[in-house]
């Protein structure tokens, strides 16, 4: 009778496990990775042995991009559209920027969480990593309006911050403006939240639940991992409209890059990025996946469907890296001063 009921239970426990290793083969099939459980395996994806991360890089990185002197007005800082207390975006469908300037090709603000997984940034995909991208929200007319000058005469007029360049990079640093947006990129190379999906892939059956395994299935079934692959579940350039023209194409006029790709957005704490797409047109994430059916995929996915997937999507709310605002350092008589002018 024992060993009937030992025997019994190995049956189904064999079961369980086979069910789980199949769901995870199944995704890792798919082209859906995880982000490594080792900070070893972690550096080696994001970490650039040329201009490695330091932790004195990464704090004076957290503080310039808090810092709003780095926009033309003093208002505005790289924090202002990619706001880390509401899942890294600012939670509106348009941008606005420098005079209240909402982008003119009605774009929306897209996380900064992960982007060090992004195989390209911005949504046409014109920067290939985040050094470059840092860049240019910076100087564009629309949003921070700072040319490159202006941010190092007023990052240099700044004793504490020269001594924390030199105490980052060596005493010899040139501190221009690649140094200092590239110093904010290593910042944002830290913004990693790993999830219960990836405790999931990583070897932990119980991180999610049934439902949310369910959903996962659904999620592959229906072709979303196509697109939504990677360790960022998202960030590569991909056809937009393929199967179908999106409700609010209108919107903005923004058609992708010159071969019309569109950068896919990552589906990390995706609960907290809405609005959705690139336009912001979209506020629920059920709406969302339905569009993204009939759009991507040529299909209609009906309310308990996008229901299920839904569920899934809620277990890719990752945990965020402890964060605290930083105290930043004092202007001087020869910090150039703040410029509302358009």
């Amino acid at each position: 009778m024992k060993i009937s009921r030992v025997l019994s239970f190995c049956a189904i426990s064999a079961t369980v496990l086979f069910g789980a290793n199949n769901l995870v083969d199944k995704v890792k099939q798919n082209g859906m990775q995880a982000i490594p459980n080792s900070n070893y395996e972690l550096l080696k994806l994001i970490d650039d042995p040329k201009d490695p991360i330091t932790d004195a890089k990464v704090e004076l990185g957290k503080k310039l991009y808090f810092d709003p002197r780095m926009s033309k007005s003093s208002l505005i800082s790289c924090n202002t559209c990619h706001n880390l207390a509401i899942g890294g975006v600012d939670g509106i469908s348009a941008a606005i920027g420098h005079g209240w300037t909402a982008n003119p090709a009605h774009l929306n603000s897209p996380t900064v969480y992960n982007s060090a997984f992004f195989k390209a940034q911005f949504w046409d995909g014109r920067s290939p990593h985040l050094a470059d991208q840092a860049q240019g929200p910076v100087q564009a007319g629309p949003e921070m309006a700072a040319p490159p000058k202006l941010v190092e005469e007023r990052i240099n007029s700044i004793p504490e911050y020269v001594e924390e360049f030199k105490f980052a990079y060596g005493d010899k640093v040139k501190i221009n403006f690649e140094k200092i947006t590239s110093t904010i990129a290593i910042f944002e190379k830290t913004l990693v939240t790993p999830s219960r999906f990836d405790d999931f892939l990583n070897g932990n059956d119980n991180a999610l639940t049934k439902a949310e395994k369910e959903g996962l299935e659904v999620f592959i079934d229906k072709g979303c991992a196509a697109c939504h692959n990677g360790i960022a579940l998202g960030g590569t350039m991909q056809p937009f409209q393929v199967a179908g023209k999106y409700k609010f194409a209108s919107l903005g006029g923004f058609a992708g890059d010159k071969n019309g790709m569109v950068k896919t957005p990552t589906l990390r704490n995706i609960t907290e990025t809405a609005p959705y797409f690139h336009n912001g047109a979209i506020w629920t994430l059920k709406e969302a996946i339905q569009e993204m059916g009939s759009t991507q995929l040529g299909i209609t996915i009906n309310d308990a469907e996008a229901g299920k997937i839904e569920t899934f999507l809620k277990a890719l709310k990752g945990r965020k890296p402890a964060m605290t605002y930083p105290q930043l350092p004092e202007s001087t008589s020869k910090t150039p001063k703040p410029d509302s002018r358009m």
